[in-house]
């Protein structure tokens, strides 16, 4: 009887000693709300789970044929629900507007296209909420979204000015265009010029806007060539500037002779390369914007990287703050491989 009670005092202490020694609980398992976003089970995948995309423009080719593809085929990859939301022309009231609906629905997470500045409150207002907020294509800095990921503008600009350079030869009068006071085109501007200024030759004659639409960026170049009939070199820094410009030389009878080089890479910017018309095209990986975009929404909700016993409620932020998605050049010689 001594021995049996010896015995069991012993089991007793040996179990107080190994939940002792246990490891707290990870911040996923187990449904839980926290001074943040909710933490649902890491294992564990909900089909009620519902993550937004809210841009502007929503019917915009390269937004549907890049990012919105690209989101669709990461939800049905991981069987949660995916919306894609917001207003049919470039109209950031709208998107913001659209925001703030998606807010009060209480989704899973939420992913932005960083428009413009002025979203900046809004997406505090999703964050304060307890949303797990995401930023792509162009970041918000002004805000506290949780994570950013899309392109350096400003080495889009660099890759533009260096191989305008090239391509003039070191002189000649260039212009460029784009969406102006847009945080991403202006650092784009910004590593333009910081290229070009190297070259003393090289005079830059103005910088134009054209509103994301071949029609202005037509008709912008138009005014440009009348202007300046040596016109050597036009950069383009929104998704229409390129077709635009391309649109405009050609009708001049100047296709070659005055250089292009643009952002994105839709078909008829491949097309323009391949005729010679575009002679570079700075490209974005824009399916990564999305898909990874998910990804990120996606770990913080199931705690998929913990960096303490519960991240949200120490303030922690447990994705990457930002990440640089990188660029392809694309030129006559490689054009080929993008083309259907």
């Amino acid at each position: 009887m001594h021995t049996r009670s010896l015995s069991f005092l012993a089991c007793l202490t040996l179990a107080a000693l190994l939940c002792a020694c246990e490891l707290p609980p990870r911040q996923g398992s187990g449904e839980q709300v926290s001074k943040g976003f909710k933490v649902v089970d890491q294992d564990v995948v909900s089909p009620d789970e519902e993550y937004v995309m809210v841009t502007t423009a929503v019917n915009m080719p390269m937004y549907v044929n890049h990012d919105q593809a690209a989101f669709k085929r990461w939800g049905k990859k991981m069987g949660v629900k995916v919306s894609i939301l917001g207003p049919p022309e470039w109209d950031v009231p709208a998107q913001i507007e659209t925001i703030e609906q998606v807010i009060a629905s209480r989704p899973t997470g939420l992913l932005i296209n960083g428009t413009d500045p002025g979203i900046a409150q809004v997406i505090n207002k999703a964050v304060d909420a307890g949303i797990p907020t995401v930023i792509y294509d162009s970041d918000i800095p002004e805000s506290r979204r949780h994570g950013f990921l899309g392109t350096d503008w400003y080495e889009i600009g660099r890759m533009q000015g260096n191989e305008m350079a090239k391509l003039i030869g070191g002189k000649g009068k260039v212009a460029y265009m784009g969406i102006l006071g847009l945080n991403s085109m202006e650092a784009g501007f910004r590593g333009l010029l910081d290229v070009l200024k190297k070259y003393p030759n090289i005079q830059v004659v103005g910088k134009f806007e054209d509103k994301s639409s071949v029609e202005i960026a037509s008709k912008v170049t138009s005014d440009i060539i009348a202007a300046h009939p040596d016109i050597a070199g036009i950069c383009g820094f929104d998704s229409n500037s390129g077709p635009g410009i391309g649109l405009a030389v050609k009708e001049a009878g100047k296709a070659g002779k005055i250089k292009i080089t643009t952002v994105d890479w839709e078909l008829q910017h491949l097309k323009l390369v391949r005729d010679g018309v575009i002679q570079m095209l700075a490209g974005q990986k824009r399916e990564l914007f999305t898909w990874y975009g998910g990804q990120l929404l996606f770990d913080m909700v199931h705690s998929t990287n913990r960096l303490s016993s519960n991240d949200s409620e120490a303030g922690i932020t447990n994705i990457p703050q930002t990440i640089n998605t990188g660029l392809l050049r694309i030129t006559k010689e490689n054009v080929a491989q993008f083309l259907p």
